[in-house]
């Protein structure tokens, strides 16, 4: 017997193992089926593709059940959506029968338990209104109409579970985008029965827009209902449930079915209470604040009801009433109370076509001191060509706000705000800019205003602004403020303020500026400047790149007395702004600075990703000096202008790319300058480049070059200066300069100088004096210099000693010619007496001359005529010898690169 019991014992402990280990085994066979099993049935359904990144199979888990996981799913659409991505999860969890596991693929599954973890579904419908959900493909069949084909998966749940998803719904055709973020939700019941109850919570954040309008913003949502489902008839009604919007508490009541043509709803609700603090609620925490120790007097109630039918042409008629009666709060740590709070609205639709909703606000009123505020207003059909008749009132001390509401900590606002404008309009005259259509009628005004923002470089004080409302325009009949050092007044006409309100137009106006003291740096942003990029051609570093408002479409016309920027103080400054399309046009802009005038045109634009500008400067009269060592554009186009002393006139044409800050990247300039200076000295110890010159040619004082009227032309571009050649005069000395410098100043010039003879030596000066030849007292020899290096190190050099010798050469040339051209003339005379004499008769003549001439050649004196002769040949000798000992260098010469002063 006991070994039979052995023997039992035996069996099913390796029963028990073997089934163990078909638990553990199967899923490694089983896994790659139900992969497939899920991806075809899906795929073959739908247009679209269902992936997923791994499949796990556990039978041990979920025991008895099979468990499923599915990690890194997604679902991707097909055309006309193709590539979006209507759905993705990061894990899917599900349970189910463990025969499901064996079914063929054309059988449906049976699913128990489903948990969804960090699931996105984006829904999308387009201008042409397709939607990116429609992925059911169209079934192909010959079976009669009323048979229908089984479902690919079946609903056996009886729990479920979604966390941390996202469902995010964008309407292109209707304008209306719907974000749920953060949601939880759960639930709990038998669906497999007819008739069951299921158990939800559910808690998400809400942002609702609509036409550009934002209605919620991330708003908390929370809602724990028992829901009776009844299957046959495809009825869900509301039996036991809590909602809760921020912190407004609702209950409803009533159900939603769905039939095959459409869905039928009936739905009430209302607050459970009417305590005032349900108001309060109703706004966001971060304005709300917590609400413990907040006392409240009066009532606040919500109530209203959905009912009708829900198809392609019908919502449900509704109705929502919002009241409240002379009632009040106060936060227990502030110190002011908000009375006298009326609250009498309507949200209505008695058709069910969507654009017949419609809101009355009849009152809406409160009271803070002695301050009153009232609006009311009727709009009509919400959801099409929308219609506004509202009316407002009042005065509010800003400062108040903040005593009695708990306001964000950067709110910082003070002044009195008072108002009394009545507005009629339609959204569809403000898209057709028809504001003949609007009617606007009224008065706004704001003094003592006081706004401090860490967005801010010093806080806006706005002493008094004054609005009139017209039909089609407003006018800005004050406006006078300061913020840092800048003052500013302004006037002026906007004349489609509604546009820019309610259509995203650009606001369009015109105004006169004035301005005692403008500083530009008042509204620079603070910059973080990274200490690796200070060289000046990187852009600086900043928070925030400095842009023209796109939304503006103005001219100004502007006068400041004083306007600071940077290092420089431009005076008496009038002229025209016009900006549109992120682009200022400078018209006819004039500045006093440097003792001289400035006038400029041209326009700045940061429409693109780099700012850009493209602007012409006309001079008048700026002292050089100051102007040179202020500028950064003129040290870097004429370095060399440091060392002059006087006024400039100049024409300038320039454009090249803004940094962040908007000031001008150097390396990007290009243009031309046409300048001119007028009563000028020159310091050559302020220019390195003239003082190098200076030492190469000592006959030259360069502290006395007369560059008086001198016209100079230069173009740039890509960090290079070209200048065209400039004329200079020092005494007799003509003077040619040209060439080329780049940004940082290394030099690539040529200076050509036409000297005359007369500053090139004694030796030079001795020659032409012993020539004697008056055509020799004008003559010049070109010297050139070329100036290379660095602006502040330059190097010079010059082929003076060349040109020097080359001239020696010539006109000791010229000398020897003229020596020989005088020895034939000697020549000439010489035979003449050797042949001539005076004659008696033919014979005795010939014979007397030739007798002389012989007698002279061997020293023989025999009459006055010989004696003649011999002292004109004596002299020629002597000569001869004086004029070539000094060009033959018999005497010690002087260093003829060594030059005199004359």
């Amino acid at each position: 017997m006991a070994k039979k019991k052995k023997r039992v014992l035996k069996i099913v402990v390796i029963t028990l193992l073997v089934l163990i280990g078909l638990l553990i085994a199967v899923p490694f066979f089983l896994e790659a089926k139900i992969a497939d099993i899920i991806k075809n049935k899906a795929n073959q359904s739908m247009n679209a593709t269902l992936d997923f990144e791994d499949a796990n199979l556990s039978l041990i888990k979920s025991f008895p059940d099979a468990y499923v996981d599915l990690k890194g799913v997604s679902l991707v659409n097909k055309a006309p959506f193709e590539g979006d991505t209507l759905f993705s999860a990061g894990d899917i969890e599900l349970d189910m029968s463990i025969k499901e596991l064996f079914k063929s693929a054309e059988e449906p599954i049976g699913i128990k338990k489903l948990l969804l973890d960090k699931a996105k579904l984006h829904i999308k419908v387009d201008a042409e209104e397709n939607a990116n959900y429609d992925i059911a493909l169209e079934e192909e069949t010959t079976a009669p109409a009323t048979e229908e084909k089984a479902s690919n998966f079946m609903l056996d749940l009886q729990e479920y579970a979604i966390t941390n998803a996202e469902v995010i719904y964008d309407d292109f055709a209707t304008g209306m985008h719907l974000v749920i973020s953060e949601m939880n939700h759960s639930g709990s019941g038998d669906l497999s029965l007819a008739n069951s109850q299921l158990q939800t919570k559910t808690d998400a954040l809400v942002s609702f827009e609509m036409d550009s309008t934002q209605y919620l913003n991330k708003n908390k949502v929370a809602l724990d209902a028992l829901i009776g489902i009844d299957l046959n008839e495809n009825k869900y009604s509301f039996l036991e449930n809590k909602a809760l919007v921020n912190q407004l508490p609702l209950v409803f009541d009533g159900f939603v079915k769905v039939n095959e043509e459409n869905q039928e709803v009936d739905i009430s609700f209302k607050t459970p209470s009417s305590d005032f603090k349900n108001f309060l609620a109703v706004i966001p925490e971060a304005y709300a604040s917590n609400l413990d120790g907040v006392t409240t007097t009066g009532n606040f109630e919500v109530d209203g009801q959905f009912k009708g039918i829900v198809d392609d042409d019908h919502i449900p008629t509704f109705n929502i009433n919002i009241n409240s009666n002379n009632a009040s709060f106060k936060y227990a740590d502030l110190p002011k109370a908000v009375r006298n709070v009326f609250i009498d609205t309507q949200i209505n639709n008695e058709t069910g076509i969507t654009e017949d909703t419609y809101v009355n606000i009849n009152r809406l009123s409160f009271q803070i001191d002695e301050d009153k505020f009232n609006l009311n207003a009727k709009i009509r059909e919400l959801l099409g060509n929308t219609k506004v008749n509202m009316h407002a009132d009042g005065k509010i001390n800003l400062a108040n706000i903040s005593k009695a509401y708990p306001m964000p900590a950067d709110y910082g606002l003070t002044g009195l705000l008072t108002a009394d404008v009545t507005t009629a309009f339609d959204m569809a005259s403000l898209e057709n800019h028809q504001y003949q259509n609007t009617k606007t009628s009224g008065k706004a005004s704001l003094s003592g205003f006081h706004y401090e923002s860490e967005e801010l470089k010093n806080p806006v004080d706005i002493q008094e602004a004054a609005l009139t409302f017209n039909p089609t325009t407003v006018s800005l009949d004050k406006f006078s403020g300061k913020t840092g050092q800048t003052d500013f007044a302004a006037t002026g006409t906007l004349t489609n303020l509604l546009g820019y309100a309610f259509n995203d137009e650009n606001l369009e106006g015109r105004f006169k500026l004035q301005s005692n003291t403008f500083a530009v740096n008042d509204f620079m942003v603070e910059e973080a400047v990274d200490e690796e990029t200070l060289e000046e051609d990187v852009p600086t570093q900043t928070t925030e790149r400095i842009k023209i408002p796109s939304f503006l479409d103005a001219t100004i016309d502007a006068f400041a007395n004083s306007v600071l920027y940077d290092n420089l103080n431009l005076k008496n400054i009038k002229g025209r702004l016009l900006v549109k399309d992120e682009t200022a046009t400078l018209e006819n802009l004039s500045s006093d600075i440097f003792d001289g005038k400035l006038a400029m045109n041209g326009t700045v634009s940061t429409k693109g990703e780099i700012s850009t500008f493209d602007m012409g400067l006309g001079i008048e009269g700026f002292k050089i000096a100051e102007s040179f060592q202020a500028l950064d554009l003129f040290k870097v186009l004429a370095p060399v202008a440091k060392a002059f002393q006087g006024k400039l006139n100049s024409d300038i044409k320039l454009s090249g790319n803004l940094k962040d800050d908007m000031t001008p990247s150097l390396g990007s300039l290009s243009g031309d300058l046409l300048g001119q200076l007028l009563s000028t000295k020159v310091d050559t110890r302020n220019a390195p480049a003239l003082a190098a010159l200076d030492q190469k040619f000592d006959f030259i004082d360069f502290d006395k070059l007369d560059v008086s009227d001198l016209k100079t032309a230069l173009s740039f571009k890509d960090g290079k200066v070209a200048t065209k050649p400039i004329s200079l005069k020092y005494k007799d000395i003509a003077i040619n300069l040209w060439g080329t410098h780049t940004f940082d100043a290394q030099l690539q010039y040529q200076a050509t100088l036409d000297v005359p003879a007369k500053y090139l030596g004694a030796e030079v000066n001795k020659l032409i004096a012993q020539i004697n030849d008056d055509s020799l007292k004008e003559l010049t020899i070109p010297v050139i210099a070329n100036i290379g290096g660095n602006y502040t190190s330059p190097k010079v050099t010059t082929d003076l000693t060349s040109g020097v010798s080359n001239l020696t050469k010539q006109l000791v040339e010229i000398q020897k010619q003229k020596l020989l051209d005088q020895g034939k003339e000697k020549a000439k005379d010489l035979i003449g007496g050797l042949l001539g004499g005076e004659k008696t008769d033919s014979t005795q003549t010939q014979g007397s001359g030739l007798a002389d001439a012989l007698g002279g050649l061997l020293g023989k004196k025999k009459d006055s005529t010989a004696t003649d002769s011999t002292e004109q040949k004596d002299a020629v000798k002597d000569a001869a010898t004086n004029i070539l000992g000094g060009l033959l260098g018999k005497k010690k010469k002087k260093d003829s690169t060594k030059p005199d002063l004359p």
